[in-house]
């Protein structure tokens, strides 16, 4: 099976703290996600974030397929990281760490997405087509909506790459 990445760099003209509490309130996942993906927190998002929470989700990947997601909360350093990671869900592997820190003007935030897609030689095929299209759309609906909440930090360039 391969392992692809997902890169993503976006700076907001906010503060660290301020980051921190919007990213690692679970609750604020749907606020960031487009609506065509049906988001909805079935538990585990009732309490502030700590390590070992389990989060689980509904989601509708594609038109017509809806799944349950099921995501555990593996690390945790307060104000400047958090990792997630799938334990059910449309998958094979999902490993994603999120880093804040401040920069000139605003925080950096910074998200690495490893993941792996099922279905052997199949899923392979699709991926470019289907999900890493996916993907890009949710990265890009997510730097959209983050910088109307909080406005884009001017001069910095916002990257985003899916190998």
């Amino acid at each position: 099976m391969k392992l692809y990445q997902l890169h993503a760099k976006q700076a907001l003209p906010i503060t660290k703290g301020q980051a921190w509490d919007f990213l690692s309130n679970p609750k604020n996942l749907k606020e960031i996600t487009p609506d065509h993906m049906g988001f909805q927190i079935l538990s585990g998002a009732d309490r502030a974030m700590f390590q070992g929470q389990i989060i689980q989700y509904i989601v509708k990947p594609f038109p017509g397929v809806s799944t349950k997601w099921v995501t555990e909360i593996t690390h945790v350093r307060e104000g400047e990281y958090f990792v997630d990671e799938q334990r059910f869900g449309p998958y094979a592997l999902w490993h994603h760490k999120h880093f804040i820190k401040e920069i000139d003007g605003g925080v950096e935030m910074e998200d690495l997405i490893d993941y792996k897609i099922p279905f052997g030689i199949l899923g392979q095929l699709v991926q470019p087509i289907l999900v890493k299209k996916q993907l890009n759309q949710i990265f890009h609906y997510r730097e959209a909506k983050l910088e109307e909440l909080f406005g884009k930090l001017e001069g910095y360039q916002n990257t985003l790459h899916l190998n």
